[in-house]
């Protein structure tokens, strides 16, 4: 069971985490809307409904910010709570009552763990439950605008273009499948003037393409797989429906070039055997999302020894050498989940807990208890 001083100190965690989280929320999408304001504006919208569109951009996106902040957020809650607790001397008096430092650092521990589960649902169900949100442009939030979809790979080889999609008609234009085997060679091509696409519960995708005046051409003797010919005899019959794994949610998220980063592990692991992405660029993403976890958990045992002291003076010195040494950390980070993407090797995104978990093991070591 929790002590008295556990509770308490819970309770101050929690307060510090809920005001570091709104504030830096708060900031980043004044920062983010200070920038790209003209974007949301440059249509001509009433206000009203600019106002929407700011709303339906950036609350999908909170999620996304969540996952870029959460170590951040956490390390700061820490800090504020162990510097307020030195400032009135409380740790004096849990000192003096026999009570060490190690005990006082474990329900801050702990508290860290909550909120990198909190990160891990973040991104293995929130985040690709509106990664079709969070691909969208400033300018475009209600998906009206059209663009070229250009030989997206999907199921079974096959690679989808189109010269226009529609979003929020949920429609493909001149749509054209080419059908692939296990070799790449050529089987086939359906081509449509539109698709459209239809739920239907129950096949793989969601749903399929609702075709209109469809046509598939492929060779008339199934072993041949050379590519089609002026000579080469076909057959063409009409289709009226095409299955695929890609529904608009699905196309939309993939027109970002950071798609694959909003997929939760097991999607990466389901794209490694048809390296949709690249089998380099899948492997590096997944291991930095581990890497991710706990690099937030190093983030705090690096912090921690350098502000939990039970001397009540130079609390701003020791807070700004904390907030430099993680601030290290956490560039190191930034720059290595980026660093050579699709390489042959994850091992960059690695390099923050090989370099700094040995200093802040050695320096919990020295913490003077």
């Amino acid at each position: 069971m929790p002590s008295v001083v556990d509770r308490y100190i819970l309770k101050m965690l929690t307060q510090n985490y809920l005001i570091a989280l709104t504030v830096m929320m708060l900031l980043y999408v004044c920062l983010d809307l200070f920038v790209n304001v003209d974007e949301f504006t440059e249509h001509g919208l009433p206000a009203a409904e600019v106002m929407g569109n700011v709303a339906s951009y950036y609350l999908p996106n909170l999620s996304l910010y969540f996952s870029q902040l959460s170590g951040v957020i956490t390390l700061f809650a820490c800090l504020l709570t162990i510097a307020r607790t030195r400032r009135q001397n409380e740790l004096t008096a849990l000192l003096s009552s026999g009570i060490s430092l190690y005990r006082v650092a474990v329900p801050i521990i702990l508290f860290s763990l909550v909120t990198t589960a909190l990160l891990i649902v973040d991104t293995e169900w929130v985040i690709p439950k509106v990664a079709h949100q969070l691909s969208r442009r400033h300018d475009d939030v209600s998906g009206r605008q059209a663009y070229v979809v250009r030989l997206m790979p999907d199921r079974g080889g096959a690679l989808l273009s189109a010269a226009r999609f529609v979003p929020d008609r949920r429609q493909l234009h001149r749509m054209t499948v080419v059908e692939r085997d296990d070799t790449g060679a050529l089987r086939g091509v359906i081509e449509a003037d539109r698709a459209t696409w239809v739920n239907v519960p129950g096949l793989p995708g969601g749903g399929r393409w609702v075709l209109e005046r469809g046509l598939h051409t492929r060779p008339a003797v199934p072993a041949d797989s050379s590519a089609f010919g002026a000579r080469q005899q076909r057959v063409q019959e009409a289709v009226q429906y095409y299955e695929s794994d890609l529904n608009p949610r699905t196309i939309q998220m993939r027109q970002s070039e950071q798609w694959i980063r909003f997929l939760s592990l097991s999607d990466l692991r389901s794209l490694e055997p048809i390296h949709t992405a690249g089998l380099g660029v899948i492997r590096q993403t997944r291991d930095a999302r581990i890497a991710s976890f706990g690099v937030n958990i190093v983030l705090l045992l690096l912090g921690l020894p350098l502000i939990l002291d039970r001397s009540p003076i130079n609390v701003a010195r020791d807070a700004g050498r904390c907030l430099a040494v993680c601030g290290a950390c956490y560039v190191l980070n930034f720059f290595a989940q980026r660093l050579s993407p699709g390489a042959a090797t994850a091992l960059p995104v690695w390099l923050p807990i090989m370099v700094f978990a040995p200093v802040a093991f050695v320096l919990l070591d020295r913490v003077k208890t």
